[in-house]
């Protein structure tokens, strides 16, 4: 083994050292002792190696491909969260979270794809070394990931495996091969993209921590297989085609299209949409139509409800639109008794206020058809 090789398997066999002591010695349990350690790795490399340039000639190529890969994967996913549902998360556009969480996160992304490149830089001659360091960085992601997870049970351990782990070892080979093939900037855009996005967008698909772990483990892997397909390993992994001018409108377009879907979808905002699978109240809605629902303000929710209002409702789980027949005040309660159109009885249940979702503003004839379809497909 080379000199200079020796002293990188020293360096990073302390690395190593001071991750596996980290309880016992540094105390590294919060995001900031994370980045003061990784700027010190930084600044002890620098002076012991230097620091070499990041002027890799297809850096810009690669981070539009990983954009691309990465906008055709939200589309996916949130067109599969139109059919399971979406969960709101905490908005973090505040100091607060961005303290806490946003920028945290983002200087921890930063130092770390800097650092991994120049030790890859350093080491990518030596295939050992190559290999030891993308195990480092692995085990660095899981000790971090130690201090969000109670590990008590054999299924805490399962969870943290697949949810931790599992995920590190794909990300760490992705951002190893994009750093020896393309530089770290490429890996910095991947990384703040699918981590920081459960941060900044308000809602996100309701999946299971099983379709999490499945997503985290081979979205990485799909990335860097279209990322090699890009190359001419024999070549000096220059790029042997010249890509056709990807064509933008289609794509933007599309994603237009989801995020309005989502829009209304979703529930998160003031109106949303909601697909009819029943003839209950044919020949105002039929099957198939879609309405749009406007929510009404808690505060004054009974004050708005009128005979005749066409309503939408949660009933065991199920959203139901059905029309107001009567609205009455029962020992102080107001209680709501609605009906279909198309039904010859009312509702054999009663309606509460906290039951109500909104009033019906609109309708969409025949849209909700692929919903309904595929739900009953299911």
């Amino acid at each position: 083994m080379k000199r200079g090789y020796k002293k990188l398997f020293i360096f990073e066999l302390i690395i190593l050292f001071i991750i596996f002591l980290n309880k016992i010695l540094f105390k590294l349990t919060n995001e900031y002792s994370y980045i003061v350690f990784l700027f010190f790795l930084l600044f002890i490399f620098k002076l012991i190696f230097g620091f070499e340039k990041d002027r890799h000639r297809y850096t810009k190529n690669i981070i539009i491909e990983i954009i691309i890969e990465l906008l055709m994967f939200f589309i996916l996913f949130y067109i599969f969260g139109l059919f399971i549902g979406f969960v709101k998360i905490n908005n973090y556009y505040n100091i607060k979270g961005f303290i806490n969480y946003l920028l945290p996160l983002a200087l921890i992304i930063i130092f770390k794809e800097k650092l991994r490149y120049q030790v890859l830089n350093k080491a990518e001659g030596c295939k050992f070394l190559v290999f030891f360091s993308c195990f480092i960085f692995i085990i660095f992601d899981i000790v971090r990931g130690v201090y969000f997870y109670e590990i008590n049970t054999k299924y805490d351990l399962i969870l943290f495996l697949s949810l931790n782990l599992f995920p590190a070892i794909s990300n760490n080979i992705l951002c190893s091969y994009i750093s020896l093939t393309t530089g770290y900037k490429p890996s910095i855009i991947y990384l703040l993209i699918i981590q920081l996005y459960k941060y900044l967008i308000p809602i996100v698909p309701d999946i299971d921590n099983y379709l999490t772990s499945l997503i985290e483990i081979l979205l990485p892997i799909v990335i860097c297989y279209r990322l090699y397909n890009l190359y001419d390993t024999v070549n000096d992994k220059e790029l042997i085609r010249e890509r056709e001018r990807f064509k933008y409108a289609p794509l933007i377009i599309t994603t237009f299209i989801i995020i309005i879907l989502v829009y209304f979808v979703s529930g998160y905002f003031k109106y949303h949409a909601i697909a009819i699978a029943s003839g209950s109240m044919n020949p105002k809605i039929n099957k198939g139509d879609i309405v749009i629902v406007e929510k009404i303000d808690k505060d004054n929710k009974i004050k708005k409800l009128k005979k005749g209002m066409i309503i939408a409702y949660k009933y065991n789980g199920v959203t139901i639109v059905h029309r107001i027949i009567k609205v009455v005040n029962l020992n102080g309660e107001n209680i709501i008794y609605t009906k279909g159109d198309s039904n010859i009885n009312e509702d054999k249940y009663i309606v509460k206020e906290n039951m109500i979702e909104g009033k019906v503003n609109f309708i969409i004839r025949y849209l909700g058809w692929p919903v309904v379809w595929l739900n009953e497909s299911i």
